[in-house]
């Protein structure tokens, strides 16, 4: 009997009795995470989960049925607690059969031997008891199945099918990693024998530019005037460029909040386990950022969470976390790589903080990407930028290459030179800027001579060279990146909102009349909002410099777009100075890219998401394929 127990992981947990010996149970699951329960392959390993082996549980936070309100009886909008608190692991009930589809299965292996007056319990044990619902098969229909409740002798004969579900997602692994113990019991004649299978809940993962892009987000706003009819030609626009790159789905818009940013608002992201048939079982988990008065999150409840769909938001933030540093344009992802021995199948997370204050993105969201065991967050320096996000200078991008991606980064150095090149060619006269005049905004004057005259311009865009080059000396060095596959793109930066001629600066942007730029002021958006939460700490004083004196993108930053296909990218719209009837720097950057493997086309984002202190990809937001597994596989 001991080398039975053995085999099936079996353990005797009393033997009191010798008469209706019951047999040994076999609790099953899908540990070798090919999609179905079988014999041996799934039962070596099954009390123990490595990242190799073991069963995968799915964080039930979606809403299969949309049964989950947003205002309460007397029609008023709920909490932000309220809202996050339903989905579908919160009712301990199977909503539907799409809800069961999100179940882990489970079996008992038929012990048709078994003695009549026998029983079997099947239940969660450990941590993982109060973050699990474990359901029960019965003619067809599931049921919640109780820590008490019994298997019959007949059941214990026949076998039951089982389902279990999270009920969240993991938060801090020091208090739960999301492991998931179930216990299958066999008693009778005073004798009980248990079999023990372990899960994990599948990590919430960010997307990568591996992904293919299904889906765009962006907000379209209800305000007239200039600025208004400027973003919903934008929107218009991007819907254009998404359908032009063969993303099928129309656009999802954000309208209910007015916040511009929706890249700043949410990150997009997944958890998956494998499903029958050897397809993944997927579910959409959008992570609102850590920013608890930014109201446009509340929006991923009330309109996008839903079948497939869930939201997580962290809690415990506090008040003296820098505001800008906690939104999402703050985080982007590696792709899949391995390094001396280290594997990230599925990316690396890279934020951004601030070294020269020790400000990072707020602690319960680093803890809680951390926490999801497969992403090891990496922090670069965004101290030189004024809204601080690593999207202003970096980007990841797909390649025919044995590592499969490459890193785009902003280079000022080239953008200068563009400059020299034509001042030396005798177009030092030429304008800056191309871009036409608004109907309320003045459009920039300055020429090209008048540009490279500035001592604090070259002082600026050698500051932001040394400050990229340090960051691509940290992702060399974690990544095995070799300078051959680094895409650098002409760029321009500037600390002074006064010499882009745009108006970038806080101050400027809340003068601006209603009709203008009022949403800036309004909207929360942090590319404006420098003069607020960004900047004080607890007590309310004033912690850094204003984000004028910090750097922003002088020219739109081309880096700073949207990757729609592996062969498409789409940029902001340069409005460079225009010699020979060309755009100096859509040329330059034209031909980057196509280095690269890629067609750019551009959208127009100046008077709409430049001027603020952003560009296309600040404004908008990306929903990846997901189907790919984050699990090893052979």
């Amino acid at each position: 009997m001991a080398g039975v127990l053995a085999s099936t992981g079996a353990t005797a947990v009393a033997a009191t009795g010798t008469s209706a010996t019951p047999q040994v149970p076999d609790l099953r699951a899908d540990v070798n995470r090919d999609g179905s329960i079988e014999g041996a392959t799934d039962t070596d390993g099954e009390n123990t989960w490595t990242n190799r082996r073991g069963a995968i549980v799915l964080p039930n936070v979606d809403d299969d049925a949309k049964r989950c309100p947003v205002k309460d009886a007397q029609g008023r909008p709920l909490s932000d607690a309220k809202l996050a608190r339903c989905n579908d692991a919160s009712d301990a009930k199977v909503n539907g059969a799409r809800d069961a589809a999100d179940l882990a299965r489970l079996k008992t292996v038929p012990l048709p031997q078994t003695p009549a007056g026998s029983h079997g319990t099947v239940k969660t044990v450990g941590t993982g008891a109060k973050k699990s619902h474990l359901f029960i098969k019965r003619e067809g229909r599931w049921s919640l199945l109780r820590p008490a409740d019994r298997l019959t002798t007949k059941e214990l004969r026949s076998g039951v099918e089982l389902g279990i579900e999270a009920t969240d997602v993991v938060r801090d692994a020091r208090k739960w990693n999301g492991e998931v113990k179930v216990r299958f019991t066999v008693t009778g004649s005073g004798t009980s024998r248990s079999d023990d299978v372990v899960l994990r809940t599948a990590p919430v993962l960010t997307h990568h530019h591996l992904q293919r892009a299904e889906e765009l987000l962006v907000t379209k706003v209800s305000g007239g005037g200039a600025y208004g009819r400027a973003q919903r030609k934008f929107v218009k626009d991007l819907a254009e460029q998404a359908k032009d790159a063969g993303i099928s789905k129309p656009l999802t818009t954000f309208t209910k909040y007015d916040d511009v940013w929706a890249q700043d608002f949410v990150e997009p992201a997944y958890a998956s386990m494998p499903g029958p048939g050897g397809k993944q079982r997927v579910m959409r988990v959008l992570i609102r950022s850590a920013q608890p008065d930014r109201d446009a999150g509340r929006e991923l409840f009330e309109r996008l969470r839903g079948p497939d769909v869930g939201v997580v938001q962290v809690s415990g933030v506090r008040d003296n976390e820098e505001w800008t540093l906690n939104s999402m344009g703050n985080l982007e992802t590696i792709p899949p790589y391995t390094l001396g021995g280290t594997s990230y199948p599925a990316g690396r997370i890279i934020q951004g903080y601030r070294a020269d204050t020790g400000s990072k993105p707020a602690k319960a969201m680093r803890t809680f990407l951390s926490s999801q065991g497969a992403q090891a967050p990496l922090l670069l320096d965004t101290s030189w930028l004024s809204v601080g996000h690593v999207d202003e200078f970096i980007q990841f991008l797909p390649a025919d290459t044995e590592r499969g991606w490459r890193i785009g980064v902003a280079d000022p150095a080239a953008g200068v030179e563009l400059l020299r090149k034509a001042k030396r060619d005798g177009h030092g006269g030429e304008k800056m800027f191309s871009v036409p005049r608004s109907a309320d905004i003045p459009a920039p004057k300055e020429t090209i001579d008048q540009v490279l005259a500035k001592p604090k311009f070259h002082a600026d865009n050698k500051l932001a060279a040394d400050r990229i080059k340090a960051n691509l000396d940290i992702l060399k060095r974690e990544t095995g990146i070799t300078d051959a596959e680094i895409v650098k793109v002409p760029g321009l930066y500037t600390r002074d909102g006064d010499e882009r001629g745009n108006l970038s600066g806080s101050r400027k942007l809340r003068r601006m009349g209603p009709d203008t730029l009022r949403q800036y002021s309004q909207l929360g958006g942090d590319h404006s909002r420098t003069d607020g939460r960004a900047e004080r700490g607890a007590d309310g004083r004033a912690t850094r410099q204003a984000a004028a004196s910090q750097n922003s993108a002088y020219i739109p930053g081309a880096v700073n777009g949207v990757l729609l296909s592996p062969t498409r990218y789409l940029a902001p719209q340069q409005w460079g100075p225009v010699i020979g009837g060309r755009d100096i720097f859509t040329e330059s950057v034209n031909s980057v890219y196509a280095k690269a493997g890629f067609t750019t086309s551009y959208v127009d984002d100046w008077y709409t998401y430049h001027i603020g202190m952003g560009e296309v990809h600040c404004g908008t937001n990306t929903l990846r394929d997901a189907t790919a597994p984050w699990w090893p596989t052979a």
